[in-house]
């Protein structure tokens, strides 16, 4: 638990890759660049989001793989990869496969539900099955099973001299632990908390008949430890200026004013909604995660980078939150093995 008094174990950032349509491998190598920039600077875990259709990072499995070739210990995630979109056991071969390319450190984040846009996009991605999709938790219980080793087939077989596993190849032993499930209701916490799945929880929540922000995550914090001792991570987004120049400081309090509008109401038929986005100096930035309900019961974070800045932004918040936001927290950054 995170308090004045006690430390916070594990630091992470969150990045979206965004990238110009017309020069898309500048951004990339940036997302990449950050990734390295993280490990030097001994943050615990990279986390890449996830973008359809968008010019964000749309494969992050093989984003991951090109991280996992540049550096050597930091965990790599995804937050999250929303598996409407995915087939289960293409997708379970790809993760092991990178897992084995990092050598363990792959943490895959997951979440359900139909596709965003979806009666925009159904067509193009499933143009022959949208209407038998089943785009439930039992989506993620197959992905589990096919990275724990469950069989695909009714067993190993020669033909001719090829031979076939009957189990998704490569294997990665302990992959399946380190899945992650997105949620922002307490329905999916207690499912995450039911199947042992670690969770995520975001800058998102859902409403209820509680309309604060805070006292939603807490419950959806509270939901999951009641019924799973395994791991649990809040993401909000944090922009610490202490070495900020006056140039980036004007932008970054512009980007949180022009967001501030959604905060403290719900939006959509799902009646979602936002975190405040914490700007100030890191000593400010701690004293108000500090007064977070749910802040004060995990031990672990990623914070995210805002969606639109430079890389030289990226470097000065990342660099920040490394060595001054972090210490204020009690972290400290973590060593090669």
């Amino acid at each position: 638990m995170p308090s004045p008094g006690n430390a916070l174990r594990k630091l992470g950032f969150l990045t979206i890759g965004l990238f110009d349509e017309h020069n898309p491998r500048q951004g990339h190598e940036s997302t990449l660049d950050i990734i390295v920039l993280g490990e030097q600077l001994g943050f615990d875990s990279a986390w890449v989001r996830h973008r359809h259709l968008q010019y964000g990072i749309s494969s992050p499995v093989a984003m991951l793989a090109a991280a996992s070739q540049r550096t050597s210990r930091i965990n790599l995630g995804t937050a999250v990869i929303p598996l409407g979109w995915e087939n289960p056991l293409r997708l379970a071969e790809d993760l092991a496969t990178v897992d084995v390319l990092t050598g363990g450190r792959l943490n895959p984040g997951v979440s359900v539900g139909p596709p965003s846009r979806w009666d925009d996009v159904k067509q193009g991605l499933y143009p022959d099955t949208a209407e038998a999709e089943d785009f439930s938790y039992t989506r993620v219980r197959r992905l589990l099973d096919l990275l724990k080793g469950e069989p695909v087939t009714a067993g190993p077989v020669a033909v001719g001299i090829e031979e076939f596993s009957d189990r998704v190849q490569p294997h990665s032993p302990g992959l399946a632990d380190r899945v992650w499930y997105g949620g922002g209701s307490e329905r999916s916490a207690r499912w995450a908390a039911e199947n042992g799945v670690n969770l995520l929880v975001s800058n998102v929540v859902q409403a209820t008949e509680i309309e604060d922000f805070a006292q939603l995550q807490l419950g959806l914090v509270r939901a999951f430890r009641a019924e799973s001792k395994a791991r649990l991570s809040q993401g909000l987004v944090v922009i610490p200026t202490d070495t900020a120049t006056p140039d980036q400081r004007a932008k970054y309090e512009a980007y949180v004013a022009k967001r501030s509008d959604r905060v403290g109401a719900t939006h959509g038929p799902r009646r979602m909604m936002f975190a405040r986005d914490i700007i100030g100096t890191s000593a400010q930035i701690a004293e108000q995660l500090y007064a977070d309900p749910a802040f004060r019961e995990v031990d672990e974070v990623a914070f995210a980078l805002p969606f639109t800045f430079e890389h030289d932004d990226y470097v000065q918040i990342l660099t920040d939150v490394a060595t001054r936001l972090g210490p204020e927290l009690g972290w400290k950054p973590a060593t090669s093995d």
